[in-house]
């Protein structure tokens, strides 16, 4: 036992819930729909590329801000998507998103300075604002539509407002920006030095014709603006954690004194595997179709359980109300889900500071199409 007394600076911050879902659905064996990963391989052809430039050699520290090689190749599929120009000295290679939207707010957020994020978020926004001093400030969606009010947003700003953070396709709903919202996020900030966080990981996982509607394609966004990526998310390998973050130079330079000292580099065979592997766009453009099906999958296989699929535009996640089954609090059903029925799952109040319960749960569809099926089949059986 220490007798070093601990001013935490995250007091309230404890176990969070995919670990405490992911133990309970270990516990009791059930099919973990909880937690946002994949349950089948990356791409054969990666790997080996990855293991191709193991074998060369090519495992010191890369530059800084990332391989020039990979840069520009991202800087290529940024053009291609978005029909923008990016330099690739705009683009900093991560260690993740989640590292990413941290250094972003490290770099310009100061104790005391007002975040405006919006909620349900995802669960690293908050505890990244409190530990560099600043104080978030929320603005709730509802469900089930969880839809912006951009002049009730406006009406959060204070003078000592310094960064919004968005995030499309949005985790944890599946729901998506479109060209009005991006709009009219201009029109409230242009005469602000609000700075814009957007959270793109997702950018691939678009459904139902719809398209991803960056920060990168409006000039007025973009001049403000970090956006963060994943290769993770897109390449079915959460655990390489290798992302990316663009911003304007004035950005990106502030952004890069605070990612050298906490980060550094990033991983080194990976980056070149990577701008081998992007030079197919093939790999990543089909990826809606490829997760539109197995999200359509889930709720095929999920009709008889009586959970109330909401429209998911994106993510691999998807939202289902429960409220025609229980009126418990929804940790107590996501517990229930998966002690008694076998399918462990997301309480969505969670994602929320005031733990707002709309009786709504997520699951996450990136896995294997027997693993759903197998889900469905519990959740009809016990439930149904």
């Amino acid at each position: 036992m220490t007798n070093i007394k601990i001013q935490s600076k995250l007091p309230s911050v404890g176990t969070n819930i995919f670990t405490v879902m992911s133990t309970l659905a270990n516990e009791h064996n059930a099919i973990n729909l909880s937690q946002g990963f994949p349950d089948f391989p990356s791409s054969e052809r990666l790997n080996e590329l990855v293991s191709y430039y193991m074998q060369k050699g090519f495992n010191q520290y890369a530059p800084m801000p990332g391989l020039p090689v990979f840069r520009e190749q991202i800087s290529h599929k940024i053009s291609s998507l978005y029909d923008i120009s990016i330099h690739p000295d705009e683009i900093t290679v991560t260690a993740g998103a989640t590292q990413a939207l941290f250094t972003a707010i490290a770099t310009f957020v100061r104790p005391g300075d007002e975040v405006v994020i919006l909620e349900p978020a995802y669960d690293s926004y908050r505890p990244s604002i409190e530990v560099n001093g600043g104080i978030p400030v929320v603005y709730e969606l509802k469900a089930p539509e969880y839809k912006v009010d951009w002049q009730a947003v406006q009406g959060l700003f204070s003078p000592k407002t310094r960064m919004i953070m968005i995030n499309t396709p949005h985790n944890p709903t599946g729901t998506i920006l479109n060209k009005e919202d991006l709009e009219s996020l201009y029109n409230i900030l242009k005469n602000t030095n609000i700075i814009v966080l957007s959270d793109e990981v997702y950018e691939h996982l678009i459904y139902d014709g719809e398209s991803h509607q960056s920060v990168l394609r409006y000039p007025g966004l973009r001049e403000r603006s970090l956006a963060v990526y994943s290769f993770g998310k897109t390449f079915h390998n959460t655990g390489w954690k290798l992302g990316y973050c663009v911003a304007p130079p004035a950005l990106t330079a502030e952004f890069r004194k605070v990612h050298q000292f906490n980060v550094f580099s990033v991983n080194t065979p990976m980056q070149y595997a990577l701008a081998d592997f992007l030079q197919n766009p093939e790999e990543y453009l089909v990826l809606n179709n490829f997760f539109q099906e197995k999200r359509d999958y889930l709720v095929k296989v999920m009709e008889g359980s009586r959970l109330l699929p909401l429209p998911s535009k994106g993510t691999y996640f998807q939202l289902f109300d429960y409220s025609q089954i229980s009126d418990e609090a929804d940790r107590d059903f996501a517990k229930r889900m998966t002690i008694e029925f076998g399918v462990a799952a997301i309480p969505v109040s969670v994602f929320y500071s005031s733990k707002r319960d709309d009786k709504v749960i997520r699951l996450c569809f990136a896995k294997k199409e027997e693993t759903l099926q197998k889900a469905g089949e519990l959740l009809r059986t016990k439930i149904g």
